[in-house]
């Protein structure tokens, strides 16, 4: 099935919402890799937590593709998860407890239940959460953090190292069968053909956004100063992991 992307041309076409209640969401059926999602999406929301971009599919379908980079892994977390399509996904299709966050804001958490449960999901789990505030979860267990098209906003980019750096630096395994053997010694993406082996933990992050070079760098600069290693995947996909060890609990 042909991944079909977001044009915000669409947001002055005529289309059917159920919730009558609002004019401020439309809601729209996207085509993902080997299915289609119903997705609630707003027109305008101040947070910007709203609508779905290039990078969620193309993400969806490098994952896809590169499902392997998945064994082993239990609990992930998404960072911006503005509705929620992309986490809808990655559960349906791998499986895999997922949980959602994003901005301290009640619109954008009812909106990603809502998209859950008109996709025949419970909802998933969700943390409200603002780049740079102190985490909720004290002790991160999360295998693999993902992250579509959140590099927009420059001023933002020191906040998201700092909740990276927590994420990742912090992170304490809960199941020790969930790791592959020697999965801690991991430090880097190994390349072997089209084989790659995922650090433990790691965040990937497709970026399909279009900003200038110098702006863009500035995260990846960030990250470097932060001790965390950035590294192209391909596709714009982006892994990005601690430079030392982490406490594995």
């Amino acid at each position: 099935m042909d991944t079909a992307l977001f044009s915000p041309s669409s947001l002055f076409n005529d289309s059917d919402n159920e919730d009558e209640n609002s004019c401020n969401t439309e809601q729209r059926t996207h085509a993902f890799p080997g299915m289609e999602l119903v997705i609630r999406e707003f027109s305008f929301h101040e947070l910007n937590a709203n609508l779905l971009w290039p990078g969620t599919f193309a993400f969806a379908e490098w994952l896809v593709q590169n499902k392997s980079l998945l064994q082993g892994r239990r609990r992930i977390v998404e960072l911006g998860s503005g509705t929620g399509a992309l986490a809808i996904f990655v559960q349906k299709s791998f499986g895999i407890d997922i949980t959602t966050s994003d901005f301290d804001d009640e619109e954008v958490e009812e909106n990603i239940a809502y998209n859950c449960r008109v996709n025949g999901l419970p909802v998933l789990p969700h943390i409200r959460h603002s780049w740079g505030d102190t985490f909720p979860t004290t002790e991160p267990d999360w295998d693999l953090v993902i992250a579509s098209d959140i590099l927009l906003y420059v001023k933002q980019y020191p906040n998201l190292i700092r909740t990276l750096s927590f994420l990742l630096k912090s992170y304490k395994q809960r199941d020790e069968k969930a790791c592959p053997e020697n999965c801690q010694d991991k430090k880097s993406v190994t390349l072997s053909g089209k084989d790659m082996g995922l650090p433990w933990p790691a965040f990937l992050m497709s970026w399909r956004r279009r900003i200038g070079k110098e702006e863009e760098m500035l995260f990846f600069s960030g990250c470097e100063d932060a001790g965390l290693r950035a590294e192209h995947l391909g596709s714009r996909v982006y892994c990005i992991s601690p430079l030392q060890e982490t406490n594995s609990g």
